[in-house]
């Protein structure tokens, strides 16, 4: 079986409780398979990144495996504006964030409910330097566990959908994003847009960020901000001291 997001935003938890923590987001348009079902709850898997788990099984629309085989093939159509609407058949309006997926609104064996779309699109592959652009458009974004869009991001969240806006794919947690791309040796042979990985006392990936020029990084640590990095790793100026720990810088494009 198979579903698409036809609400703005809908949690995707660990595990099947209204209770368990959220582990990523789901915006309006993307689309999953369904792997499992209980009586109100399915376990997906994200087209997009294979990312899995639990939402409710009231938030989505079926579709059927020929349609989401087309969506998978189709070229990727995003909302490009910070919130945007989209309206119904009946003039309701559903407001969507930056990001959600619009590739679908052509297709009316999925667009049962008359979908339609008049704000600004964004779609294929962009040149490196648009990616530090499109990272200004999340500044002071609140910091959310799972979050991914403007009202409230995580870390890995506003990397993959930074990348995502501008054409590329990325992996949806920090851990697996460090095994894409190509690593560097020095920060001297980073460029804006590279990302920028940070461990823990254990070792464990858990921090990443955007480079920028000029030895600053845009990352997710209480809100979307902007701070130093050097070869320890980032510098938050308001409380003079290293926040995260640097473990690899990575070319992915």
């Amino acid at each position: 079986m198979f579903g698409i997001c036809n609400l703005a935003i809908i949690p995707l938890r660990f595990e099947p409780s209204d209770r368990s923590e959220i582990v990523s987001q789901v915006l309006f348009g993307e689309h999953f398979e369904i792997v499992e079902q209980l009586k109100q709850w399915s376990r997906i898997k994200m087209q997009f990144d294979n990312y899995e788990g639990w939402v409710d099984s009231k938030q989505y629309q079926l579709i059927s495996e020929a349609n989401y085989n087309q969506l998978s093939n189709d070229k990727i159509i995003l909302n490009a504006d910070l919130i945007e609407y989209i309206t119904d058949k009946s003039n309701l309006l559903i407001p969507i964030p930056l990001g959600a997926s619009l590739s679908f609104l052509s297709n009316t064996d999925i667009n049962t409910s008359n979908f339609y779309f008049e704000g600004a699109k964004i779609t294929g592959i962009k040149e490196k330097k648009e990616l530090i652009n499109s990272a200004y458009l999340y500044l002071n974004a609140p910091y959310l566990w799972g979050g991914k869009t403007p009202f409230g991001i995580d870390c890995s969240g506003f990397t993959q959908m930074v990348y995502k806006l501008n054409g590329y794919k990325l992996l949806r947690d920090a851990s697996q994003q460090a095994t894409q791309g190509e690593a560097l040796s020095f920060i001297e042979e980073s460029e804006p847009g590279d990302l920028a990985f940070f461990d823990n006392d254990e070792g464990n990936i858990t921090h990443v960020g955007i480079i920028m020029e000029n030895n600053y990084i845009i990352h997710a640590s209480g809100k979307i901000r902007i701070d130093r990095i050097d070869h320890l790793g980032i510098y938050n100026p308001e409380i003079n001291k290293h926040t995260h720990k640097l473990r690899v810088i990575k070319k992915i494009i």
